[in-house]
């Protein structure tokens, strides 16, 4: 999972966002494969490179690209400015300590136990965005996010044999995306996007930088190009996510997300002959509905449970 929205284009208006349901679908395919093929990415580039080599060449690549993307937009990198540098620092590291963990447990656990858990970072949100966001934990979210809890301790059973680092790092991952979610929603409301993504990236990279002791390892033909795979993906993932949500109401869209999981299943199974277990699988379902529920119980059940 990488953090790399990009908007360089108006929404459409709500008439036009509803006769272009097959253009979102396509986009968000589009989320889908590019997600999917990030996973495959992380993996294949891990065989070559330690992960926090990974993390700098990431950095290196998508600085260029984002201030790339600002100029072509028009908006130059005037945008970049520096107004609120502490919160940026801190969306920074939290997406850095997520990232490194996501492609850590990459090479120790099956991708449908790290998607899974990664599923659960939208319930951790809901359950913290009132202390953070000033918004309402409303008896919905909390059980939604009380199941996707439950969801976590099939999956990952603590206590157990098959509770090892891996599953440990992905339930980090997951909590660091959360706190990456609410630092953006917080970041955005006075920050353009672009903006958001440099400051993050530059960050980053002087993380990895000095983490690696300035001496960046050169990795082979083959691991360089699956790290640049990597950047690339993360900006074509998220772009295409963005897209889709300007061309069609969230209700339409968004389910389209939970796809991700059955999706990265079939790469798991067929690419590199993972099985899928009963309890990642009946994890994996407890999570999704719970994420159903944190999304649409508000509406259906709302009024009746306040």
């Amino acid at each position: 999972m990488t953090d790399a929205s990009v908007t360089t284009a108006a929404a459409p208006s709500a008439a036009s966002r509803a006769n272009n349901l097959p253009l979102a679908l396509l986009w968000m395919a589009g989320a889908l494969a590019s997600f999917s093929m990030i996973a495959i990415a992380g993996r294949e580039a891990g065989r070559g490179a330690e992960t926090m080599q990974i993390m700098f060449y990431r950095s290196l690549i998508g600085l260029p690209i984002i201030v790339a993307v600002a100029l072509a937009a028009g908006v130059g990198t005037t945008t970049f400015t520096r107004r609120r540098l502490p919160l940026h620092l801190l969306r920074a590291v939290n997406h850095f300590v997520a990232q490194f963990s996501w492609l850590h447990a990459l090479g120790l656990i099956t991708l449908a136990e790290l998607f899974a858990i990664e599923f659960t970072a939208p319930l951790w949100v809901a359950l913290t965005a009132p202390l953070f966001l000033a918004e309402k934990l409303t008896l919905v979210r909390l059980a939604a996010g009380l199941l996707g809890f439950v969801g976590v301790l099939a999956i990952a059973q603590p206590g157990t044999a098959s509770f090892g680092l891996g599953t440990a790092l992905g339930l980090v991952a997951s909590l660091g995306f959360a706190a990456n979610m609410i630092t953006t929603k917080m970041l955005t409301r006075t920050e353009t996007t672009v903006c958001v993504l440099f400051h993050m990236t530059w960050m980053q990279l002087v993380i990895s930088s000095v983490l690696i002791g300035f001496k960046p390892a050169v990795p082979d033909l083959t691991t360089s190009l699956w790290i640049g795979a990597i950047a690339i993906l993360g900006l074509t993932a998220h772009y295409s996510l963005t897209q889709a949500f300007a061309h069609a109401d969230a209700i339409n869209v968004a389910p389209m997300d939970f796809l991700r999981l059955p999706l990265i299943i079939a790469v798991g199974a067929f690419i590199y002959g993972e099985a899928l277990t009963f309890w990642v699988l009946v994890g994996a379902v407890i999570v999704v509905a719970a994420n159903v529920i944190n999304m649409f119980g508000e509406r259906l059940w709302g009024q009746a449970l306040r």
